[in-house]
């Protein structure tokens, strides 16, 4: 294939429509229709489409890649819109969004900072405790961390063709081009099984993207072959730009990108960009290469970066669920004037200021930065300052903190104490096992076993097993375990329980992985024969009890090994402490109804005599309803996991219902025996 019949280079109007367009699609689609619109697959073929020309013609003028002096060029475009907006972002959450959503907006923005978002966001997304996590005011910096992390890569791509071109004796453009098919397949193939197995991470997997930068390099260098007559252009042109609009109403995108289903929107741009101004008068470019969208293209990066802080602080403010036509217009139009002032007052200045000096040009770029580290630094501090302060409140043995002790009596508790911990500290409020490195994470079925209590001359043995509705229950079973000469075995892993069925997990990696994390966590129970297993009876957001929970009973009565099995504790469709932040420690809004079914009938149709059947519901719920503070103590770290101090104030509780077990074991065996 020649590569080498090149048009000249000029400014394309229609790509900065298209920009437009894409952008404007994303604000639409966040606003109002909560979901992806593919705009942001647009930017990639985009930057890929224009980048890879870029650097192919400074190597073809001057011989070499100035990769570092690449870089500091992008630099000045890129940093001062994005250090602006974090900035804004700091000093808005700071004083508008709720405390228990500060320390995960302090770990994006220093993220954002250094172009990590994407990856921040894919572990979030295998991180159980983060998932619920509501959306952050720097989220949508996951598409620029990964434009930026392509911007890297393509400076080793083309390194990498030059030096293949000059060892096999071909040209680099050539070269360059097999290259990039190369990765476009690679990415591809990846994309789609990744996007099957996980989709939550593959979308912010830049290896997952990369074939889309790829299809907008291979198409610069063959868009020049590429001849189509006036009418052809017409209709691609519309074709491609009708695509890209009705691509997130047609397409459940949310879900399935960015594996075959992103092949939609990056065709669409495609479509686009060959048709270019060839359309005649009644081409897509008329409309692209309008001087209003030419306008807004270039000041689309700053908006892209703008509209998101911007919902985001709507809703915290204004507390709706969706955004009025109205309201939405108006954020749009925010967006546009700060993308017009923060572009022509800090980027326009820094970019078009002449400097030769490469590491004057660095240290610049580096200082715009300082602010950010700065505000961010201080804010970080406060923080860990504000949960050191909680952590150190005195709770145990404490008449202002009983916790679930309360609801042992009929005594009016009243305490002038600040309620603790704090909402602050909630979410750091995780079982010992987390910090131990003893719970497994999600998508990993290897088995972790730690032990807890008296682990050398035991009286019993205990197990405790099943995802994170198991291991909350660590802190009063470990106490417990150490006034009663106990050995706590501890097996657990995020979101999956102890059950032959996969419940509720959604990719084929989890489901995959659980099952084989239950059968190996199986085996080690029928070796190691526990006095019992400590174990979820149900999930209070499935009815009845799973049948795949009764399979593992059955299995392990089989090997004479019995089961304690614990009624889930109250689930609350909202986070508990940014509901409590919002509007505060006795807000009836913060509360859940008690309507929570009693699964003894259950127990016993399943006649079961190795199975033991524990409810605590009595110490979550009053009769009608379930608080989120229960003696002075906050009872949830997010929407349905304990706060580890309010699990310790269950010590006593879980003690006697698991003593009553045992005895209860104990005698069932003896009988047995006696019978026998």
């Amino acid at each position: 294939m020649n590569l080498y019949k090149e048009k000249k280079r000029k400014f394309r109007p229609e790509i900065e429509g298209l920009r437009a367009i894409a952008a404007i699609l994303v604000a639409v689609y966040h606003i109002w229709l909560g979901n992806v619109s593919g705009g942001v697959d647009v930017f990639f073929v985009v930057s890929g489409f224009l980048i890879t020309i870029s650097l192919l013609n400074m190597f073809e003028r001057t011989g070499k890649v100035d990769v570092f002096g690449f870089l500091l060029k992008l630099g000045k475009r890129l940093f001062p819109i994005a250090f602006s907006v974090l900035i804004f972002v700091i000093i808005t959450s700071f004083y508008f969004l709720p405390q228990s959503q500060w320390s995960s907006i302090i770990q994006e923005v220093a993220a954002s900072l250094v172009y990590f978002e994407n990856w921040q966001l894919a572990s979030n997304s295998v991180d159980y405790l983060a998932q619920n996590n509501v959306a952050s005011p720097v989220q949508h910096f996951w598409a620029m961390s990964t434009q930026f992390q392509f911007y890297i890569i393509w400076t080793l791509v083309l390194l990498t063709s030059i030096a293949i071109a000059k060892k096999l004796n071909m040209k680099t453009r050539n070269s360059l081009f097999y290259t990039l098919i190369v990765i476009f397949v690679l990415s591809i193939s990846y994309s789609v099984y990744k996007t099957s197995v996980n989709q939550p991470w593959a979308y912010f997997d830049t290896f997952a993207r990369a074939w889309e930068f790829a299809v907008g390099g291979i198409l610069s260098l063959v868009i020049a072959n590429i001849s189509l007559n006036k009418s052809t252009n017409l209709v691609i042109g519309w074709l491609g730009l009708l695509g890209l609009v009705c691509c997130g109403l047609l397409l459940q995108v949310s879900t399935v990108f960015p594996g075959y289903a992103a092949l939609w929107p990056v065709l669409s741009a495609v479509l686009i960009l060959i048709a270019g101004n060839s359309g005649g008068k009644l081409g897509v470019h008329q409309l692209l290469s309008a001087k209003p969208l030419v306008r807004f293209g270039g000041i689309s990066y700053g908006f892209y970066l703008w509209h998101w802080p911007l919902l985001i602080l709507y809703f915290n403010i204004i507390g709706n669920d969706t955004v009025p036509i109205t309201h939405g217009l108006l954020i749009i139009g925010l967006a546009v004037v700060l993308s017009y002032v923060t572009t022509n007052l800090f980027e326009k200045p820094i970019r078009n200021k002449k400097i030769q000096s490469k590491p004057k040009l660095a240290f610049i770029l580096v200082a715009i930065a300082v602010p950010v580290v700065l505000l961010n630094g201080s804010w970080s501090w406060y923080v860990k300052d504000a949960q050191f302060a909680s952590a150190s409140v005195e709770i145990s043995n404490s008449n202002d903190y009983p916790g679930a002790l309360v609801m042992a009596t009929d005594d009016e508790f009243h305490s002038d104490e600040p309620f603790a911990p704090s909402v602050l500290q909630a979410k750091e409020e995780t079982p010992k096992s987390y910090d131990d490195g003893c719970h497994q994470g999600m998508e990993e079925a290897e088995v972790i076993l730690c032990e807890y209590g008296e682990v050398d001359n035991p009286d019993y043995t205990i197990a405790l097993v099943g995802g994170s509705h198991s291991a909350h229950w660590l802190a009063p079973l470990e106490a417990y375990a150490n006034e009663e000469n106990i050995k706590i075995l501890n097996y657990t892993r995020s979101a999956c329980r102890f059950s032959s069925e996969s419940y509720l997990l959604t990719t084929e990696l989890d489901q995959k992985t659980c099952a084989e994390w239950n059968d190996s966590v199986m085996d080690e129970l029928i070796e190691k024969k526990p006095d019992l297993v400590y174990t979820t009876a149900d999930a209070t957001e499935w009815e009845g009890i799973p049948e795949g929970y009764v399979d593992q009973w059955e299995e392990l009565g089989e090997h004479d090994i019995n089961v304690f099995a614990l009624k889930d504790n109250p689930r609350a469709e909202f986070d508990i402490p940014t509901c409590i932040d919002e509007h505060g420690a006795n807000a009836k809004d913060c509360t859940t109804e008690n309507d929570l079914e009693d699964l003894s009938d259950d127990i016993d149709t399943l006649d079961l005599d190795n199975v033991y059947y524990a409810d605590l519901t009595d110490k979550f719920c009053e009769e009608e309803v379930c608080k989120p503070i229960i003696g002075n103590v906050l009872v949830y770290q997010d929407g349905h996991h304990l706060t580890r101090t309010y699990a310790e104030t269950l010590t006593p509780f879980v003690g006697e219902k698991v003593s009553a077990a045992l005895n209860y074991f104990y005698e069932n065996k003896k009988q047995k025996s006696s019978t026998n």
